[in-house]
Parts: C-alpha cells; sequence; structure tokens
C-alpha cells in the first residue's frame, strides 16, 4: 500500500509540475492572444503578460540556478561524509559557526545561509573541475576511440 501511494503521488507531483512548466511555457502566447480581443481590461493584461514574462523567466532562471547549487552541494557534502570522508562537513559547519559568531545576528538564518552559500561554492568548484576534466580528457579520449574505429 505504502509503494502504491508513494507511486501514486510521484505521479500526480510529476503531472502537476509539468503542468505549471506548460503554463509558463505558453504563458506569452495567451498574453498574445489576450491582446487581440476586444476587451480592454483583457488587452491590458496580456500586454502585462508578454512583457512580463521575459523578467519572470529571468528571475526564475536565477532562483532555480541558486537552488540547484544549494541542494548539489548540500548532497555533494552529506555524500563524501557518508563516504568517509566528512572534512568539507566539518570545515563548512566550523566556517558558519564562525560567520554565526561574527555576525550575532539571527544565528539560525545567517547559520543556514553561511551552510548554503559554502554548499553552493564548492558545488561550483566541482562543477568546474568537472567542465574541465570533461572538455580536456573526456572529449579527446571519445574522439579518438571514434576515429579508431
Amino acid at each position: 500500500m505504502q509503494g502504491f501511494v508513494l507511486a501514486a503521488v510521484g505521479i500526480l507531483i510529476t503531472l502537476a509540475v509539468y503542468g505549471f512548466v506548460g503554463l509558463i511555457v505558453k504563458a506569452d502566447d495567451v498574453g498574445i492572444s489576450m491582446t487581440k480581443t476586444s476587451s480592454s481590461v483583457a488587452q491590458a493584461a496580456g500586454r502585462a503578460l508578454v512583457y512580463g514574462m521575459p523578467i519572470f523567466l529571468k528571475l526564475l532562471a536565477a532562483v532555480g540556478t541558486a537552488a540547484m547549487l544549494w541542494v548539489g552541494g548540500s548532497i555533494l557534502v552529506h555524500g563524501m561524509a557518508q563516504l568517509g570522508y566528512a572534512g568539507p562537513e566539518h570545515i563548512i559547519h566550523d566556517a558558519s559557526i564562525a560567520v554565526v559568531t561574527a555576525l550575532a545576528f539571527a544565528p539560525a538564518i545567517v547559520g543556514w545561509f553561511a551552510t548554503s552559500a559554502m554548499q553552493a561554492a564548492l558545488a561550483i568548484l566541482v562543477g568546474a573541475v568537472a567542465v574541465v576534466a570533461v572538455g580536456n580528457v573526456v572529449v579527446p579520449v571519445w574522439k579518438f576511440v571514434r576515429a579508431r574505429s
């Protein structure tokens, strides 16, 4: 029963997310259609959608990138600790405590932001190393192997 409920919830959440993404993607098309109606209110709302969507999408991209860095960094830090390499987790924890102590303001919020920022920085560093490794090692090896076959 638990597996069925989890599967059902997973499917419903997936449908909801993709439905919401579909609405975002088509919002400017809806706005254009609204500008062609006879209602001045609908035309104004349509223009607002058409002009507002690029701003909204830029904001969404920034928030989404920050969220992915936060989550990715957290996964890296906690995953390394689970694999027996807890150094980064301890360093980030100790640095976060130092930041909280130095600022002495809203310790829970400041600590969370400090930890998240350091985890995101680690994610950026690991991502940069991966990009360099793929570009300078994996791609040349792949091209060499393909040329030989």
